[in-house]
């Protein structure tokens, strides 16, 4: 009944944290400012790597780097240790920030700053029109419903896994990277699927607080909320400078 294809929100976790008792209980409008706050973070990070790119400090790779490898291995340490999301999330919110400035600033230099404010306009309408579908009942998140999306999502990533393993040898997937019909193709069912996992973290956001799940698990909540929506922001990203290069 729990499972959200979103690893961050795993039926695992959010059993073990059931058993844990506490005074204050999670809410859905805990777990909103928290959202909020996280998204903020990821702003205050985004500007620093950003404002690195502008001026053209060599610095800006290892920012990027460190964003990208600190955010990866402090999600896993809060997968892990819901109990200190409160700790860990906001962490894992900047170092993502880091890499996300600095990404998009290199995209906007190379083709143009409106792809960037187009990303992130996509990516928040369409966490809004999720948000709307799910609340008027229009995608119910049935069992059904969450297996595929856990299914198709576990499929994405271990196709991810493969290209950069195989590019390690010098093997290049070239139809996951093109620019041409497959290659946007394959984004938009990416971004697809990034969309569904949203509905069923918030159909897992609002079964657990109904279930009164401890406060900390708001951090968590929102931890995970902000996975998706940076994964959905990357995707959106990529699919913008395709159709740039095709110009």
């Amino acid at each position: 009944m729990y499972k959200s294809s979103n690893p961050a929100l795993s039926e695992k976790i959010f059993r073990k944290q059931q058993a844990v008792t506490s005074s204050e209980v999670m809410t859905i409008e805990g777990t909103k400012k928290k959202t909020l706050a996280m998204l903020g973070l990821v702003v205050l990070g985004a500007i620093y790597t950003w404002k690195l790119a502008a001026t053209g400090s060599p610095s800006i790779t290892m920012w990027m780097a460190i964003g990208g490898i600190g955010g990866f291995i402090t999600a896993l340490i809060t997968a892990f240790s819901p109990r200190i999301a409160h700790i860990t999330a906001p962490i894992y919110a900047v170092l993502e920030g880091l890499l996300l400035g600095g990404l998009s600033a290199l995209m906007a230099a190379q083709y143009e700053l409106a792809i960037i404010t187009q990303a992130i306009g996509l990516t928040f309408a369409t966490f809004f029109l999720m948000l709307l579908l799910y609340r008027t009942g229009t995608i119910k998140v049935t069992n059904k419903f969450r297996t595929g999306v856990f299914a198709a999502t576990g499929a994405i990533a271990l196709m991810y896994f493969i290209s950069f393993i195989v590019s390690l040898f010098g093997v290049n997937m070239g139809f996951i990277h093109d620019s041409g019909p497959l290659g946007i193709g394959i984004s938009l069912v990416v971004i697809a699927i990034a969309a569904f996992n949203l509905t069923l973290d918030f159909d897992f956001i609002e079964r657990s607080a109904n279930m009164q799940m401890p406060k900390h698990m708001e951090w968590y909540g929102a931890f995970g909320l902000t996975v998706t929506l940076v994964w959905l922001y990357i995707e959106f990203l990529r699919l913008l400078t395709r159709f740039a290069s095709r110009d």
